[in-house]
């Protein structure tokens, strides 16, 4: 018999105002991109905050995002944010009846809080101190170019951090840190949690929580320093509370303050992270394990899905966005399954290919949360792609 796992979130949500088909090559868009680290330019795959990316530009921010978009409007608006995102994801695949999601946030007192806080209630998600603060709601401006990086696609982030400020530690009760599972996802961007993460992730360890961290591209750090590694709470202490650390190759390298991936897993097993995955596109993933949480495992690599990779070739371009986030949901969402069904430690390498087909499949739809008609939907839909990546690696 299941036991029902409780899996509580804080960090970033968000609306996403979403863009498609900017190119990232055109002439309108070259005289807002990045010529050094931290000054405020747009870079693929990287975020900037509304305000620096202004001053860059010299000119209001509407005005800008004419001049790159014309004026046609956004192809969507959508929930946004690494944290919210894969929380939705690991929901729709387990389901209630297995899994209580929480999240824990804040959203503004206007328009795109009105709709985000509608759209949270149609997803299989609690919300827990999810207050409305005085300040915007958080929101990032996605500009989406679906031929970059040979056509495997990657987008631009103008990110407005909101209400975000007022989220503080002590808003996490006892029952965020009496959970199975906590999740601090994309905390850069909730700065007063991401500035206090050693101590917070201390506490979850000391009531025997299973810690998960994944990451946001930090332009707070990178703006501060781009020379400089960035933190991750107020030390290195954080790293060996750790249970499971989930980062793009990008913000690896930031965190670890190397220059090739290599390093930056060298860095992270002697800081003591118990397990970790690095993403990197659509390339390979890597992925380590120390054997305390999951089956101990060696540095491994493993490989997208070829399936995915030959459905969207037949499309006129995916859509990127959340693709990371949903990795994400997808691997807490088999960690969750293999805590309930398994007497045996889980296996990261199996939870790595839900959080691989989970990231693919979310390029065959625009923006990162999938909309589910009935419950079970999409895992009916991914189950395909999760055999056909088994046979795949055998």
């Amino acid at each position: 018999m299941r036991h029902k796992i409780t899996v509580s979130g804080v960090g970033c949500c968000l609306v996403d105002i979403l863009y498609n088909d900017i190119s990232f090559s055109s002439e309108s868009i070259k005289p807002y991109l990045s010529q050094v680290r931290g000054d405020g330019g747009l870079t693929p795959g990287m975020l900037v905050f509304r305000e620096e990316f202004e001053k860059y530009c010299g000119k209001p921010f509407g005005e800008v995002l004419t001049n790159i978009a014309g004026y046609r409007p956004y192809n969507k608006i959508d929930i946004g944010g690494p944290s919210i995102v894969s929380l939705i994801n690991l929901a729709q695949l387990v389901g209630k009846e297995n899994c209580e999601v929480r999240f824990y946030g804040r959203l503004g007192n206007d328009r795109p809080g009105e709709f985000l806080l509608s759209a949270l209630k149609k997803m299989p998600v609690i919300l827990k101190n999810y207050k409305i603060s005085e300040k915007d709601t958080p929101s990032t401006v996605v500009l989406s170019d679906p031929s970059w990086d040979d056509g495997n696609g990657e987008r631009m982030f103008i990110n407005s951090i909101g209400a975000a400020w007022d989220f503080m530690p002590e808003d996490l009760d006892d029952d965020f840190f009496d959970s199975d599972i906590v999740v601090f996802g994309g905390t850069a961007l909730v700065p007063n949690i991401h500035d206090n993460l050693t101590s917070l992730l201390k506490k979850a360890k000391a009531r025997n929580a299973v810690t998960i961290v994944n990451t946001v591209f930090d332009f707070r750090s990178e703006k501060n320093d781009p020379l400089k590694r960035w933190p991750l709470g107020k030390s290195d202490d954080s790293y060996g509370y750790i249970d499971l650390l989930i980062t793009d190759k990008e913000e690896a390298l930031r965190l670890s303050g190397t220059s090739a991936p290599e390093e930056a897993i060298d860095f992270f097993i002697g800081r003591n992270v118990s397990s970790f995955i690095i993403t990197d596109g659509a390339r390979d993933i890597a992925l380590y394990s120390d054997g305390k949480l999951f089956r101990k495992t060696d540095v491994t690599r493993m490989p997208v899905s070829q399936r995915v990779t030959e459905d969207l070739a037949g499309l006129p371009g995916g859509d990127t966005t959340g693709c990371g986030d949903n990795f994400t949901g997808g691997v807490i969402a088999s960690l969750v399954d293999q805590m309930t069904l398994m007497d045996c430690r889980p296996d990261l390498s199996e939870a790595c290919i839900w959080g691989i087909v989970s990231g693919g499949f979310a390029c065959f739809y625009v923006g990162g949360t999938y909309q589910e008609k009935k419950a079970g939907e999409k895992l009916k839909r991914l189950q395909p792609y999760y055999e056909l990546y088994k046979l795949q690696t055998q």
